[in-house]
């Protein structure tokens, strides 16, 4: 290999079992964003939820009884219960975008 030749080296530095990150679902995340929308009466539209931005706190700026109602609107419309003693429940709810993916894995086909 000359000195020059730096795009052979680089090729064979690049992991070709890299772990990839979930698609999101679009669809998924609007029909949900706009479930949080109703259920919780906000004064915002669906369409500025940020699927990245936390839901609890800072971000969207719910608080726990807005989660807890959240989670019950979420097992009424897709089938399965969210439960207030999940380890996870952190990562599910911090924000839209790991919400639906949740949804995504839970919900009955």
């Amino acid at each position: 290999m000359h000195k020059n030749d730096s795009s052979a080296l680089n090729a064979e530095l690049i992991p070709t079992d890299e772990v990839s990150t979930p698609v999101p679902d679009l669809s998924l995340e609007a029909e949900t964003a706009q479930l949080i929308v109703s259920s919780l009466n906000l004064d915002i539209s669906p369409d500025q939820i940020d699927p990245q931005a936390p839901l609890y706190g800072e971000g969207l700026g719910l608080d726990s009884i807005d989660i807890l109602e959240m989670a019950l609107a979420i097992s009424k419309r897709y089938g399965f219960k969210l439960r207030s003693d999940d380890k996870n429940n952190k990562v599910i709810f911090s924000s839209l975008r790991h919400l639906c993916q949740h949804i995504a894995k839970e919900r009955p086909k």
